[in-house]
């Protein structure tokens, strides 16, 4: 744990403290100032508190206290770690509550009183799911890896490419060994075969953290390889059924923010987001909504336990829970069965209850007409789930929130989160260009006015790349954000080129496996022919160039 934040991170924090000038912004500055890093992360602004005419103010408020509050390995006392497997082991408590009360509803003959009514709810939504899914799923699919670790894959990036999962005997639980013969038949398996590997049958995921804010970290878990390489495959198909039923996740998050930003204005919808809602999905619920058949499939790849891992032991957990985040298809299930629970709550409250039109769903952001918000609230607790009440936006509030998008009286108020050192040239761009966004979403549209902390990081560069890559918003943190003017540009053959600073030098992990493994890969369609495989996060260093910008 570090004592302090570093020097430069400190100075263009207060600077841009004392540029928003308001008590908020002051009161974060003097925190700062004494090390008090426990009261600047307890400093709030709250959009309740704001009048309507107040939406700059509260701009500025928000940007004060959201500035470090993602910075990663902020100089708390927290341990992070702890407060995630907190976090984690509420959510268990909370599914195993929901699974109690929800079994009894898998044997409807037994019902009596209003347990009967409140069956007839679940039909309805069930046959939502029904019309999402279809009744069941195909036999066989194109499974797929992702880029993190697995149960029996870990280390850096460049250590858990898929040429290393390949190479490496693969892990899977009990139930999944029903995709074994599928799976023998990728080139994958055809690899292990022929190097005569072992396959390591395990109880379940492992539980892990990733960095989410100063505050806290965020539980996932490490799924065995071959359970995650199907659970991917299963969730890219329940996308796919999601858009054939018209509605495309690949756009949700545009139109979620859309449609935030309009009900800022006219109140008409409702924004909900649910507090830790992939660790609170319990197994009953998936039971008694999703088909026989979905059912099944899905079961047979979850992960049933936990490993925990602390200083002194380990040990496994049976889940409550049906999936976690770090499986393959968990974002996708949580959608569809948050988009059948609303769309089936907004057609009893008299609307069309259509995805996409008065229904909006993007994993565990919920979009709904105001006056479905209170019955919506109500079936969601039943069913286990807990509001975040922080984020969550209605009736005369001016303010909505939805993946992304924070909209004040139809004023963006989104602020820019410093989440790490300015230790590189591309960082210390993407903090400039953060800082400019900010001004030109509220009280600066135009971008003209020369924000004295914008001078100041800029201050930090080289000036080669300080006075040599300006450009567009369009081209992201390769460039500084100006004026047009201010653009670096070239025209060459009738085509326009802007001075950039990009990544130039990657880590590649060469083919020096077996041949089996190399040509699974070539199959699989990764990596770039004799030059190897880029692993995430494999920029070693960027260079100033030229590219073409129209």
């Amino acid at each position: 744990m570090k004592n302090s934040l570093s020097s430069e991170v400190m100075r263009v924090a207060l600077s841009f403290m004392e540029e928003l000038d308001t008590p908020k912004s002051l009161a974060v500055a003097i925190l700062l100032r004494h090390g008090e890093w426990e009261g600047v992360l307890s400093v709030k602004a709250d959009p309740r508190n704001y009048l309507s005419t107040d939406a700059y103010r509260l701009q500025r408020d928000m940007q004060a206290v959201n500035f470090l509050k993602k910075f990663e390995r902020f100089p708390t006392r927290v341990n992070l770690r702890r407060v995630a497997l907190e976090k984690w082991h509420e959510g268990e408590a909370q599914c195993y509550r929901a699974n109690a009360r929800l079994q009894k509803f898998a044997f409807p003959d037994t019902l009596s009183g209003r347990d009967v009514d409140v069956y007839q709810h679940i039909v309805g939504i069930r046959k939502i799911v029904s019309c999402i899914l279809g009744p069941r799923p195909p036999d066989l699919v194109a499974g797929r890896l992702g880029p993190g670790s697995t149960f029996s894959d870990r280390g850096r990036d460049f250590e858990i490419t898929v040429p290393h999962k390949f190479s490496n005997n693969p892990s899977l639980t009990s139930d999944a060994c029903w995709y074994l013969p599928q799976w023998l038949g990728t080139q994958w398996g055809s690899a292990v075969a022929a190097r005569q590997g072992d396959l390591e049958f395990v109880r379940g995921n492992r539980f892990t953290t990733v960095p989410k804010d100063a505050t806290k970290d965020r539980a996932i878990a490490a799924e065995p390889s071959i359970n995650v390489f199907y659970q991917l495959a299963y969730g890219t198909l329940m996308k796919r059924r999601l858009k054939a039923f018209g509605w495309d996740m690949s756009m949700a998050k545009e139109i979620h923010m859309q449609v935030a930003r309009e009900a800022s204005l006219t109140r008409e919808f409702a924004t909900l987001d649910l507090s830790n809602a992939s660790d609170t999905l319990c197994s009953e619920l998936v039971n008694l909504l999703l088909p026989s058949a979905w059912t099944q499939c899905l079961r047979a790849l979850r992960s049933p336990f936990t490993l925990i891992k602390s200083s002194k032991k380990e040990h496994w957990h049976r889940l409550e829970k049906f999936s976690s985040m770090g499986n393959g298809f968990t974002f996708e299930l949580e959608t569809i069965i948050f988009a059948a629970i609303s769309m089936y709550v907004s057609r009893l409250r008299g609307h069309s209850g259509v995805l996409g039109v008065d229904v909006f769903v993007n994993g565990d952001d919920i979009i709904v007409k105001d006056d479905v918000f209170k019955p919506l609230k109500a079936v969601l607790e039943f069913f286990g789930f807990a509001l975040n009440v922080d984020k969550t936006f209605f009736g005369s509030d001016c303010f909505r929130e939805s993946c992304g998008g924070d909209f004040f009286r139809g004023v963006n108020v989104r602020s820019y989160y410093q989440k790490g050192e300015l230790d590189a040239p591309e960082k210390i761009i993407a903090c400039a260009n953060g800082i400019r966004r900010f001004l030109q979403n509220g009280y600066d549209p135009n971008g003209s006015y020369r924000s004295k902390t914008w001078r100041m990081v800029l201050d930090c560069l080289p000036s080669h790349i300080r006075d040599g890559v300006r450009g567009p918003l369009d081209l992201g943190d390769i460039v500084i954000h100006d004026d047009r003017s201010k653009w670096s540009v070239r025209w060459r053959n009738g085509i326009r080129y802007v001075r950039v600073y990009r990544p130039a030098r990657f880590r590649r992990v060469g083919w020096n496996f077996r041949p089996d493994v190399v040509l699974a890969c070539a199959t699989y369609g990764t990596g770039e022919s004799e030059r190897g495989v880029v692993p995430r996060n494999g920029v070693l260093g960027y260079k100033v160039g030229w590219v073409p910008f129209s």
